[in-house]
């Protein structure tokens, strides 16, 4: 088996966005687990910065077609295979729906059930993998005061959830409404009882799906209650009734009944752990050191196979016009 040197491709080093930092940290367990083996590396391609490598040089290296290039930012995936076309490619697929198609020489290395569900359906000749994010160990459930009844982040928001039930819930609780980027989220987990997040119309109107959606599972982790949208990558490992309860539904009377329910009953609950504890850095490294086993012996194939099993034919769509003037040539 060949050990390639693995690049991860990122338009640029400081970007505030989870796919990003998810991202990075995919990184930081390569460098740490192929120390001595290979070279791993962040590469960016839209600007050169300092002490960080750029892609339209290191791709000019005679060497290059035997380096492995990570890449991940869905609106920029389409340029990015045009351009790494002869070279060895792995697409780690955060959010889903942007309607590319993906090479079968291309391994998909997925996020989450949901994403990898939907390249089951829309690659279903390429090497697929299941890696989920890490939740960091800072995540964890401290004993103390919880001060906060209510948590929210303005980000990614639904307008009911901000505009409607923010209001009609701070008269009877003490809400937080955060509205900047958090570096220590952990410490306020701590110190609430209840976190909200509805993420359903964001994605919706973004065309594009949740990739992971960290802070309910981070909050879960810290002992919030969560009520939260169920949709895309959430679904992996939210429960309703059972580990979280279903924010957005039916009437806003009776989303604020059920919360203002659960900030006078909360208490102390570890119950949540073993889900928690599937997304920590032990498993993360055992599942990443298998995939590139596999993916490097998938591109050791490559070079003496061509890609041959043909592509999944779709019907074309039914239309009402074809089959009346079909009908009408009877006549």
């Amino acid at each position: 088996m060949t050990q390639r040197n693995l690049y991860f491709v990122f338009p640029e080093m400081n970007i505030n966005s989870g796919g990003h930092i998810a991202q990075m940290k995919f990184m930081s367990i390569a460098q740490e687990h192929f120390l001595g083996i290979c070279d791993v590396q962040p590469v960016t391609y839209r600007k050169k910065e300092a002490n960080i490598l750029y892609l339209d040089e290191v791709i000019r290296d005679i060497s290059a077609t035997n380096n492995i290039y990570a890449i991940h930012w869905g609106p920029d995936i389409p340029q990015l295979l045009t351009k790494l076309n002869k070279f060895n490619v792995v697409y780690f697929a955060h959010s889903t729906g942007y309607k590319f198609k993906i090479p079968s020489k291309v391994p998909i290395i997925n996020v989450s059930k949901h994403s990898q569900a939907y390249w089951g359906r829309f690659a279903p000749n390429n090497l697929i993998f299941y890696l989920p994010n890490e939740i960091s160990d800072k995540y964890q459930q401290h004993s103390g005061e919880r001060s906060i009844d209510v948590l929210v982040q303005k980000r990614k928001s639904s307008k009911y959830l901000i505009e409607e039930l923010v209001p009609a819930l701070n008269p009877h609780c003490n809400l937080t409404l955060i509205d900047y980027w958090v570096e220590d989220l952990a410490t306020i987990f701590n110190q609430t009882k209840v976190y909200l997040y509805d993420s359903t119309e964001y994605w919706v109107q973004a065309r594009a799906s949740e990739g992971f959606g960290l802070p309910p599972l981070e909050a879960m982790a810290c002992g919030c209650t969560i009520f939260s949208s169920i949709n895309d990558a959430l679904s992996d490992y939210l429960d309703p009734s059972f580990n979280c309860h279903k924010l957005r539904v039916y009437s806003k009377e009776y989303d604020v009944q059920r919360i203002l329910s659960a900030v006078e009953n909360w208490q102390s609950n570890t119950n949540n752990l073993d889900i928690v504890n599937n997304y920590r850095l032990p498993l993360i490294k055992q599942r990443f050191d298998h995939i590139f086993k596999e993916i490097n012996l998938f591109f050791d194939h490559q070079k003496s196979y061509p890609a041959n099993i043909p592509p999944i034919i779709q019907n074309k769509p039914f239309s009402l016009e074809k089959v009346i003037k079909k009908i009408k040539s009877f006549f």
